[in-house]
């Protein structure tokens, strides 16, 4: 249960505030939060609670996180093949690091509520003229005109109803059939039919489908045994704006609890951190898994306090802590927070992002991230969980499933040349289909490693 001593809805008013936008009419603010308090929940108390029992065997080793999806939604990219192709994207992933490691993969979209990002400034000059920076499509406008940067609180209206229809088609596709294991070989995207991701995931598919042969000669078939038709999938994104984050909040009718009904899982960013904060109030009263990122500037001791004030009682699969060190600092700053957590016998999933440190720009003006760095990291952060005998509990990443050329390198040979060719993010750069599926084919291995391991450990043991 959250710790909720001393704390109400809105008890994070009365903290201090970063990254939060100024809205210039105050009264349109207050009518907007009215509005939302007055909508339905986008997910319920149930779900959430669903996705902490998962995340909790993977707090204990017996599962493994699999977070993706956009930087930051849009609402100009707005369309159902956009969703759907991210979803199949993630399941093309999750299957193939379920078959290679032996685990159940828990998942969980970066989608259905995206639509806030951190900046580093608040205000960016652009053409001579200085505006207030774009944070995402639910505060401002990307546009370069000081018109579109000024925030409207009318976004968060608009956030709220793109939100819920995507959530309406993820559900679909979750529990309507799409996810059916007989239907591995039709999540292939037709622009990766040629790769050699295609290739391997192809014979991946191949496989499966004789394992679900035997299987149905054996009278185990997808219409008598759920778990092979349809998939548990859930939502999540960085709780940054909390007059949103508050306006959906609800007390749960079962238990009395409260819970953020804008997403299953909510996480607090390497910028939102602070122990007295505003962002770390908010979440520590309400019921929902929470996140918590950790850069290399993080100390051992806020981290082991904001264990404290996030997951006092020490439940399992209550906080997940995700690691954004950058493939040159991971091997030295993530030990010490492993080390500590573990002395201490705190309860988290440890979770990769490798994506955040491993940002660039290059000369013709974009931001981009190299795909060996972020193989990297990757690797980094599985072989200090290695070394401290603790479990690489899971890996978070900005994806698409669309044909983007926004990170250089990986098979499709994406260079700073070809950048332009298929740039479309509105934030940062986000992995492609091809190099996110080739990902999901190094995590495997990692995967396979570790359970071997313990396997081998367990024989000895044994003798």
């Amino acid at each position: 249960m959250a710790e909720t001593t001393n704390w109400t809805p809105e008890s994070w008013r009365n903290r201090p505030l970063v990254q939060m936008p100024e809205y210039p009419d105050t009264a349109a603010l207050v009518r907007a939060e009215a509005r939302l308090r007055g909508y339905p929940p986008l997910v319920f108390a149930g779900e959430a609670r669903s996705l902490k029992r998962s995340l909790a065997q993977v707090a204990e080793g017996h599962a493994f996180l699999l977070q993706g999806g956009d930087c930051a939604e849009s609402f100009s990219d707005f369309h159902p093949n956009n969703i759907r192709d991210t979803f199949r994207i993630l399941l093309q992933m999750a299957v193939v690091l379920t078959f290679g490691g032996s685990l159940p993969v828990v998942k969980v979209g970066r989608m259905a509520g995206q639509f806030a990002k951190p900046r580093s400034a608040p205000t960016e000059v652009i053409g001579g003229v200085e505006m207030p920076s774009f944070r995402g499509d639910m505060i401002n406008g990307a546009e370069a005109a000081l018109a579109a940067r000024r925030p409207d609180p009318e976004r968060m209206v608009q956030a709220y109803n793109q939100s819920a229809a995507t959530l309406n088609l993820l559900r679909a596709f979750a529990q309507g059939g799409y996810a059916n294991l007989q239907s591995v070989h039709q999540w292939n995207l037709d622009f990766l039919a040629d790769t050699p991701q295609a290739h391997r995931y192809n014979d991946l598919a191949n496989r499966i489908d004789e394992a679900m042969s035997f299987m149905a000669a054996c009278g185990v078939t997808p219409e008598l045994v759920t778990q092979m038709r349809e998939t548990d999938f859930y939502t999540s994104h960085e709780a940054l704006h909390l007059n949103y984050e508050q306006a959906l909040t609800r007390v749960d009718s079962t238990t009395g609890d409260w819970y953020d009904c804008s997403a299953h899982l909510l996480w607090i960013g390497d910028r939102t951190r602070q122990i007295d904060g505003a962002h770390v109030e908010f979440l520590r009263g309400v019921g929902n898994p929470l996140g918590v990122k950790a850069g290399p500037s993080m100390p051992i001791d806020d981290l082991l306090r904001l264990c404290d004030i996030l997951n006092p009682d020490n439940e399992p699969g209550r906080l997940t802590v995700i690691a954004r060190m950058g493939a040159d600092a991971v091997a030295e700053k993530l030990p010490p927070l492993v080390r500590a957590i573990k002395a201490e016998g705190r309860k988290v999933v440890w979770s990769c992002d490798p994506m955040h440190g491993n940002t660039e720009k290059v000369a013709s003006g974009l931001k981009t991230r190299d795909f060996e760095r972020i193989l990297a990291e990757v690797r980094g952060f599985f072989a200090v969980h290695a070394a401290e005998g603790t479990h690489a509990g899971g890996v978070h990443f900005e994806l698409t499933g669309q044909n983007v050329t926004e990170c250089i390198g990986g098979a499709s040979a994406v260079t700073e040349e070809t950048l332009g060719l298929r740039y479309e993010t509105a934030c940062d750069p986000r992995l492609n289909a091809d190099q996110s599926l080739e990902l999901a084919f190094l995590l495997a291995g990692h995967l396979k490693a570790e359970r071997d391991k313990a396997r081998n450990a367990r024989r000895a043991a044994a003798k």
